[in-house]
């Protein structure tokens, strides 16, 4: 599943939101403002580990599995 980067137009904050469908309303965190628009980022996503635990990566990051480690199969770091 895709998380993408918002910006609140309320309260000027940026934030990552998990997006569960085409079209989500999305709500600030911060201030709770529907005015919020999409942010061009790098490419994230959560998805499922071949042992069923979540993994979240995002471009430059080590998955939540490795830390940064050497030769992850999941990220590549």
């Amino acid at each position: 599943m895709p998380i993408y980067e918002f910006h609140c137009q309320k309260c000027g904050r940026d934030f990552e939101e998990l997006v569960r469908s085409l079209k989500p309303k999305v709500v600030c965190p911060h201030c709770g403002g529907r005015k919020c628009r999409k942010l061009m980022s790098a490419s994230s996503f959560i998805s499922k580990g071949t042992d069923g635990t979540t993994v979240s990566s995002s471009a430059g990051d080590s998955c939540a599995g490795c830390a940064g480690g050497s030769a992850c199969a999941t990220c590549g770091h």
